[in-house]
């Protein structure tokens, strides 16, 4: 007999090499019937996994998220085999599960199209009603690449030979094997609700010195509801994808052929831009903060120092020649802000010192993962660095994360939050140093009393860090907030400040940056408002509509009365039809409200009021209208 410890502390008996399904069935059968996998000493494993030994035991049902990840896991091996059932000449690369669904890679010599995901879904259809048994077998290396030979599988050869340890596991169902870790489902019958989503390129390994595979990309669920919900909000994400809504509002643009990855604002996103760094600049000047302006480029030796050189190569440019000198475009502010730190020196009594600037700098993205705002070469960042004593760091984080909720609420998102550790590899610092960084932002969070889950090994290179997640309007998460602490460049580049005892001592460093990259909370902006910014970002905030010419002398005063209440207004005096107007007011140009004008207004000194939402607020006078909007804009509402 062996001894089985369950989560609530309790034990149980049972006969050794027993299986986990009929371990599930012992308590009893519902729990059998929900059961997709077990955690044994916290590793996953199969329902037909044999217990050999005494272990903790966790029985996943459906309602856990691990238990969705095998489920998705599981529909992209249905659907790897439906695509080799279907087309000649396919080799499989990878297929894991993903944050919303499963995607894998082929190499094949058939080019892909969305619309063939049609047939492939009604394959897997098939393959789930044959109710194949999906089988875990584990081989030595040997036998493992003699069989994916045999399959002229040549890219699980090439994983084998990457894993380290001696014995491989494979999966399968029927006809098709896979070099799989697991867990799966007992049965393909089990995967019922799928479906998917699209077509894309990708390369090998995600080098693209490799060769160009294609991916497929699907989503799979237990509950029919929960797939539906999800297609809907995709439906959604679509209408909002901040692409689409730039190009419509005239916000920006790209332009590949000359360089991707580099955003060219146009004058209306310019504007929006502006009206978010100038709210950040209020803030940051009340709260204490100098603002300070860097080069883009700095010479390797900098960057040796700072240690982004052998921690952060890969994300870096290589260096151009200058005279006899290596430069590198800089992939971050930090060391820029050090160097103005120690042009002179400081004392205790000027320390917090609070340096902040929108700072410009250059990452390596690869060309495939480039993505609209999300995901660009060249990145602003509302950056600050905070030097001060050991003794103020505490206060410092405090005032630091009431700052970051402050702007997440007035964008009206929610939120949570992760304390990032230590990283196993590229770090540097000594284990004193993160674990004191790492207990002042503990104990700062418990002070706040906000809730925060621990994301192990999450940290920088260079310290411990709190990372504030948004939800979006689409309930999606963005990372966004990050507040990190760094004992090891003030160590690098010995900064100091003379104490109080008139002796020299290290400063501690605070990185932050609460609304991440300027470009990537633009683009979460655009889709959490879908194109719809709040007012007192707009750089039209009233576009007056008068009915015809004869009405345009009542428009011009209505408009005077506006911009002398500082109210961002112009008049739309084309010779098109009203209903016209309104639409593409409302729709396209996305500006908050629409004042008609006709003769009943200049009769009763009105103004008649729609909204960008499509609400008709009726007539109202222009005191009336004027006092709401500025009240509106000066609380910042969203």
């Amino acid at each position: 007999m062996i001894n089985l410890k369950l989560p609530d502390g309790s034990s149980m008996k049972v006969e050794k090499g027993v299986s986990v399904l009929d371990f599930a069935k012992k308590i009893s059968n519902s729990l059998a019937r929900d059961a997709i996998c077990a955690s044994i000493d916290g590793e996953l494993v199969d329902l037909s996994f044999k217990i050999e030994k005494d272990c903790s035991i966790e029985i996943v049902t459906k309602d856990d998220e691990r238990a969705l990840e095998v489920l998705r896991h599981t529909a992209s091996h249905v659907m790897a085999q439906a695509v080799k059932r279907l087309y000649d000449d396919v080799k499989i690369a990878i297929g894991p599960a993903i944050e919303d669904g499963f995607y894998y890679d082929f190499d094949m010599s058939k080019r892909l199209s969305d619309d063939e995901l049609v047939d492939i879904e009604k394959e897997m259809k098939n393959i789930i009603k044959e109710d194949l048994i999906i089988e875990r077998k584990e081989l030595n290396k040997d036998k493992a690449k003699k069989l994916f030979k045999k399959r002229n599988e040549s890219y699980k050869i090439e994983l084998v030979d990457d894993i380290e340890k001696d014995v491989v596991s494979v999966y399968s169902q029927g006809e098709f094997i896979d070099l799989c870790r697991g867990p799966h489902l007992e049965r393909t019958s089990k995967l019922n609700h799928y479906k998917l989503m699209n077509v894309a390129g990708a390369y090998w390994r995600g080098d693209e010195n490799n060769k160009m595979l294609q991916r497929i990309y699907g989503t799979a669920f237990f509950k029919k509801k929960n797939l539906q919900k999800y297609l809907e909000t995709i439906k959604e994400a679509k209408k909002r994808d901040h692409r689409k809504i730039g190009k419509q509002m005239d916000l920006f643009s790209i332009h590949p052929e000359y360089g991707p990855g580099l955003i060219y604002w146009h004058s209306t996103g310019a504007f929006i831009r502006k009206q978010l760094e100038d709210f950040m600049t209020d803030n940051l000047i009340e709260r204490g903060y100098s603002l300070v302006n860097t080069p883009h480029i700095g010479k390797k030796e900098l960057w040796e120092t700072s240690g982004h050189w052998k921690n952060f190569r890969e994300d870096m440019y290589n260096p151009m020649d200058i005279d006899d000198d290596k430069y590198c475009l800089k992939p971050m502010n930090c060391p820029f802000h050090i160097l103005i730190y120690g042009n002179d020196k400081k004392s205790y009594r000027d320390l917090p010192i609070r340096m902040a600037e929108f700072g410009t700098f250059y990452r390596y993205e690869r060309s495939g993962t480039l993505h609209g705002l999300s995901r660009v070469r060249g990145i602003t960042q509302d950056d600050a660095h905070v030097f001060c004593t050991p003794d103020q760091l505490e206060d410092e984080v405090l005032e630091l994360i009431d700052f970051s909720l402050m702007v997440l609420d007035t964008f009206g998102f929610e939120y949570h939050v992760f304390l990032g550790t230590k990283p196993e590899e590229k770090c540097i610092g000594s284990d004193k140093m993160w674990n004191k960084a790492t207990s002042t932002l503990k104990n700062a969070l418990e002070k706040k009393g906000l809730d925060y889950k621990v994301k192990e090994g999450d940290g920088a290179f260079y310290g411990p860090k709190i990372d504030i997640i948004v939800n979006d309007a689409l309930n999606r998460e963005w990372d966004l907030s990050t507040i990190q602490i760094d004992f090891n460049l003030p160590e690098r580049f010995d900064i100091n400040y003379v104490g109080e005892d008139g002796d020299e001592h290290r400063p501690v460093m605070i990185h932050r940056a609460l609304l991440g990259s300027i470009e990537r909370f633009f683009g979460i902006l655009i889709e959490h408002f879908a194109g719809k910014f709040p007012t007192w970002m707009m750089p039209t905030q009233v576009m007056i509509i008068p009915v015809s010419d004869n009405h345009l002398d009542y428009a011009e005063k209505v408009k005077n009365r506006l911009t002398n209440e500082n109210i961002r207004v112009k008049i739309d005096s084309r010779n098109e039809n009203v209903g016209y107007k309104i639409r593409e007011t409302q729709v396209d140009k996305k500006i908050p409200y629409m004042l008609i004008v006709g003769d009943n207004e200049i009769e009763d000194n009105t103004v008649s009021v729609r909204d960008r939402e499509g609400e008709d607020r009726g007539k109202t006078s222009l005191d009336n209208f004027i006092n709401n909007i500025k009240k509106e804009i000066e609380e910042k509402r969203v």
